[in-house]
């Protein structure tokens, strides 16, 4: 028999009957109508679960993963507000349905119920996928069965910390507000969660601001693999900086009073704490799951025997709240209602096409405030109390692109007061390369935010507070690093507008200092010429400047974007052209550039051009392009008419001014920087393909990581090659 059909009619049997488990008795804290309605949730939740089931198995529903032996997170709902942000672990719909109760309108049964039928009027994620989350309850979704919610739970957490001083322009969170984050034990294991736990603790070890709730529900088992027991006791009970809490997650009184404490000690201190919540986990992982196939029998049925539904019906008993006959009838009530509102709820329409699915990728723009650059006064006002002179003064002539990009940030961030800026080495030192520079000095540390050494819990930090009305710029030092953390962009920042149909969103601008031509710098750690990673995640824009003055304009477009469109944006800055100063003889300063009028940008989708010779267009970007300038002045003076073609955007390719940039052109030779397998260039080979007839080629670097030492660009583009690669298909030898 399937096992959720033997637990049914095990609280049925033994209730009926008064066999109901021992334990302590009910602690003080709760009334009895709360103690009822949590009761209510509870049932509400196994009755979920129980008719999912049902539902995949008529091939109604699709999603079985439930929330069977972790009602108890009905009390810590109770126990804290509708006001805080909760980024909840998939077994906690008694949470959610709790919460809903605290919140007058709410409809969570139909509402989940449209979720497992994937009806595309599933209120949070249109049918794309069964999650817990509701706007109204502040429930961002979360579809990670892991552990990659933390980070940003954290930056949610320094968010409310920070909210005091920030502009309330898009602010989201209440002031007293303290984050909420739900795990499973063997969840608690996974470095994302080990590196957020590690990040909390150092920030409130500094007595920075940090009201965060780590929940952990530990079942005992991972699947099939068993936590040991008393480990994360062992692993949390003393681990600096965060303060510890238990619970029997069977019992709701006991789990609403350590809850209340918890809560009172994070809302109060503004510190973190970690409630470690007892649980079972009864008819397996899923569906599909036995656990009898991996546990023995006794085992199973112990658990079955413990099950908190039981164990509220006796608190409830002793309480006074409730005599167990009336117990089972909320039970059995419960059950016929499910049963009852999910006849309608599968009939609501589904998604049907690709256009329906990818709807919700790119989400909806919102009203900001008019923005052209900082005004007069407030750059007068930071040249007297930053000692901005000196740069203002530098501004009307020829610098390089460090330079203009850390005055392109110090404008942004004189006029968008919800601009904050973290990553590894930003503040003091300013960025490894100088590119932040003096920006602590000018905005101060809790805006320009050196972090500790731990990518995920940059990006983590940059997700959480984009979810309360920042504008975060993180910085990656170096794309290498990126891969450390790349989930945090792929199934975090990216997919959040996707599955809450657009009504959660993370906008920011992630910089990272990347590609490849460092002379004899770091070999691949500090030289990565693969973008694939971030080209991969749908709903991206990939950015990448080749001189100063378009990377500030650029910069100023993606900061709108966040902004404005909500869009997450990854600024990709090319390390070797950040000092360059020539592009063809020494000293010719040919490729510094002045500052631009703050008011300019470069709009998404729009490319550069540079020539228009007709017999070759060179197509481009970063440092691609700088060395098919000067390979483009060789090729002039061996009669070869040419135009060079920055690209700029990387993602989504600007094709359509691509196409329009090389008409009248009878070739074309892309030039990538990229490796051959995977890079730029397959697209744009598909592109041309598909959208013209001309001849054309590619040029790309090897499939090869980079060298240190003297062969450091031997597996790159160069500009000899580009001149042969570019003379033979003018000559008809490709």
């Amino acid at each position: 028999m399937d096992r959720a059909q033997i637990v049914h009619d095990n609280f049925l049997r033994r209730v009926a009957a008064g066999d109901l488990p021992a334990g302590a008795p009910p602690a003080d804290g709760l009334s009895r109508s709360e103690a009822v309605s949590l009761f209510r949730s509870q049932c509400l939740s196994r009755a979920l679960d129980r008719h999912s089931r049902a539902m995949q198995k008529a091939g109604q529903g699709y999603y079985t993963i439930g929330s069977s032996g972790h009602e108890g997170m009905a009390a810590i709902a109770a126990a804290t507000r509708p006001t805080d942000p909760a980024f909840l672990h998939y077994r906690d719909a008694a949470f959610q349905i709790a919460r809903g109760a605290q919140v007058p309108g709410q409809t969570t049964t139909w509402d989940m119920l449209l979720s497992f039928a994937c009806s595309a009027e599933d209120p949070i994620s249109g049918g794309r996928h069964k999650v817990l989350g509701s706007k109204a309850l502040n429930i961002p979704p979360q579809t990670s069965t892991i552990a990659s919610h933390l980070p940003k739970a954290v930056g949610a957490a320094y968010a409310i910390g920070l909210a005091k001083r920030r502009p309330p322009e898009h602010r989201h969170y209440a002031e007293d507000a303290i984050a909420i984050c739900s795990f499973g034990d063997a969840s608690a294991n996974h470095s994302t969660a080990q590196g957020a736990f590690n990040t909390a603790g150092w920030t409130s070890y500094q007595s920075i601001p940090l009201p965060l709730l780590f929940v952990c529900e530990d079942n005992g088992i991972g699947i099939s693999v068993k936590t040991p027991k008393g480990w994360i006791a062992a692993g949390f009970a003393h681990r600096p900086g965060l303060k510890y809490f238990s619970c029997d997650g069977l019992d709701i009184f006991d789990t609403y009073r350590a809850a209340r404490e918890a809560a009172h000690y994070v809302r109060t201190r503004r510190k973190p704490a970690f409630l470690h919540v007892r649980t079972v986990r009864l008819y397996g992982h899923a569906g599909a799951d036995m656990p009898t196939t991996y546990m023995p029998k006794s085992e199973v049925e112990a658990e079955e025997a413990n099950d908190p539904l039981l164990h509220s019906v006796r608190l409830l008993s002793q309480s006074g709240a409730l005599e167990p006959q009336q117990a089972l009838d909320i039970y059995n009530d419960t059950c016929t209602r499910v049963e009852r509102v999910a006849e309608e709820a599968i009939t609501r329409p589904r998604l049907k096409t690709a256009s329906d699915v990818m709807a919700s990728l790119i989400p909806p723009a919102r009203p900001c405030k008019p923005t052209n650059g900082p005004d007069a006064a407030t750059r007068e006002a930071a040249t007297r109390e930053a000692a901005l002179g000196p740069d203002l003064k530098a501004q009307s002539e020829p610098q390089i692109m460090s330079r203009l990009i850390n005055w392109a940030l110090t404008d942004l961030m004189l006029e968008h007061g919800e601009i904050v800026m973290m990553g590894e080495d930003v503040g003091r030192k300013g960025g490894v390369y100088g590119v932040t520079q003096k920006l602590i000095t000018r905005f101060g540390p809790d805006r320009v935010i050196d972090s500790l050494l731990d990518e995920q819990s940059i990006l983590g930090l940059a997700i959480g507070m984009a979810q309360n009305g920042f504008t975060p710029i993180p910085e990656i030092q170096f794309l290498a690093y990126l891969h450390n953390a790349e989930d945090q962009i792929r199934g975090e920042a990216a997919t959040l507008p996707f599955f809450s149909n657009g009504q959660f969103t993370n906008p920011m601008v992630i910089r990272i200092a990347g590609l490849g031509y460092q002379k004899g710098f770091g070999g691949h750690f500090h030289n990565d010429n693969s973008v694939a990673v971030i080209r991969d995640i749908p709903g991206i824009i990939l950015a990448c400047p080749s001189n100063g003055a378009d990377a500030a304009r650029m910069l100023r477009e993606c900061v709108r974007l966040a902004r404005e469109e909500q869009r997450v944006v990854v600024f990709l800055e090319p390390i070797a052209l950040y000092p360059m100063r020539d592009l063809h003889d020494e000293k010719d300063g040919g490729w510094m550039t002045t500052y631009p009028e703050r008011g300019e940008t470069i709009p998404l989708a729009s490319v550069g051009t540079h020539g228009d010779g007709t017999d070759l267009a060179i197509v481009s970007f970063a440092n691609g392009h700088y060395l098919s300038r000067q390979a483009a002045k060789r090729l002039e003076a061996d009669g070869i008419t040419t135009r060079t073609i920055d690209l700029r955007w990387l993602s989504p390719l600007p094709e359509e001014a691509l196409l329009d940039a090389i008409k009248g052109a009878k070739r074309v030779l892309i030039v990538d920087e990229t490796r051959r397998t995977g890079g730029i260039a397959e697209a744009l080979m598909a592109l041309i393909s598909e959208r013209t007839n001309l001849p054309h080629a590619r040029l790309t670097a090897e499939d090869s990581f980079i060298a240190t030492g003297p062969a450091y660009a031997a597996t790159m583009p160069s500009v000899d090659s580009i001149v042969d690669a570019a003379t033979n298909l003018v000559r008809g030898k490709t």
